[in-house]
């Protein structure tokens, strides 16, 4: 894994642990983070682009 995928999902999982407990049941922390994952998976080749390919 490169420095930038390291960095990005890094801050993405500390956010989502910021704001998990004020999200409810287990399920729903696990739907919501599950979101997340595939939202940042989705973003991660565009910032990749906005570096350079990086």
């Amino acid at each position: 894994m490169d420095i930038l995928s390291l960095v990005f999902y890094a801050i993405v999982c500390g956010l989502l642990s910021v704001f998990a407990p004020n999200f409810g049941s287990t399920a729903t922390r696990m739907g919501i983070g599950a979101v997340v994952g595939i939202a940042a998976a989705a973003l991660l080749p565009m910032i990749r682009g906005v570096f350079g390919g990086y």
